[in-house]
């Protein structure tokens, strides 16, 4: 029997309806762990298709549904959360001087305010353990910016900022904070790019229409639209040990655009890792 299975640790998953999120809650429950897990939409809540792991409701623009989430995710877990894995998230494309107030608004409502009014809730319960894991599925553009991802760049970049602050203000309380960094994963993440695309930008009237239809030829692009796209495995490895590990990291690169542009970044003056950029995004055209 292994040290997991003697002593399994509770999580709350969020954005588990596909990929990764839904992924992870699979293999951590058969890895022996207690799972909770989240879905945004009704339609997806009634259609879940584990018997054996829970699911809740869990609107992360809503506080309201975060609370009601939450607590309906203790019920299962007898009021004890060892781990909390941010994940639910959605990539709005489009170029930065066509994104509305209300686009970005909207944006970080999910992206980011959510996954801290959820965190700051799960919190004191750990404060009061004396042990958690905060779990935040970042991405490669959060730490390199790519063009006509403005809105889920600004999101990513300023998760990292408040998951390395949040990081700092825990330490001591037997809270640790992990960001896990994929590039290219296997999953919904386009379709629910295609949706957003479509409600927020003024594709027709845009100085970017014709970019855009590239865009959207990307979207639609059946299979793996980018170079080193890998499994939502590839994720959950990382997310293993971030919760299972004695001292897990404070970062998880996962699939080889995020170690090379990490690594570039480093290296490069700005205006050549721009170049760099430029180049993995078609030029700034795709």
């Amino acid at each position: 029997m292994t040290d997991m299975a003697r002593h399994p640790r509770s999580i709350l998953i969020t954005g588990c309806s596909s990929g990764i999120g839904l992924v992870t809650a699979r293999m951590l429950k058969d890895r022996g762990h207690h799972v909770v897990a989240s879905v945004r939409q009704t339609k997806d809540l009634d259609a879940w298709p584990h018997a054996d792991i829970p699911v809740v409701q869990i609107d992360l623009s809503d506080d309201t549904s975060i609370e009601s989430g939450l607590q309906a995710a203790l019920a299962h877990t007898e009021g004890r959360l060892d781990a909390l894995f941010n994940n639910g998230a959605y990539g709005l494309p489009g170029a930065v001087e066509d994104l509305s107030r209300i686009a970005l608004r909207d944006q970080f409502e999910t992206n980011l305010f959510g996954w801290q009014v959820l965190t700051n809730r799960v919190i004191p319960i750990m404060r009061a353990q004396g042990f958690g894991r905060i779990i935040q599925n970042s991405s490669v553009l959060g730490i390199a910016a790519l063009s006509y991802r403005g809105a889920y760049v600004a999101s990513k970049f300023a998760l990292e900022g408040l998951s390395d602050t949040l990081r700092q203000e825990l330490r001591g309380t037997g809270i640790d904070v992990a960001l896990i960094e994929p590039g290219p994963i296997e999953s919904r993440f386009r379709a629910n790019a295609l949706i957003a695309l479509n409600r927020y930008i003024d594709l027709e009237h845009s100085v970017h229409a014709a970019s855009y239809q590239r865009q959207l030829a990307r979207l639609n692009k059946p299979g793996p639209a980018a170079p080193f796209t890998l499994p939502p495995e590839a994720v959950v490895k990382r997310v293993i040990h971030a919760l299972e590990a004695e001292h897990p990291r404070a970062r998880y690169p996962v699939t080889f655009p995020t170690y090379l542009f990490a690594l570039l970044r480093r290296l490069l003056p700005t205006r050549w890792m721009d170049r760099v950029l430029l180049a993995a995004s078609g030029g700034g055209k795709r």
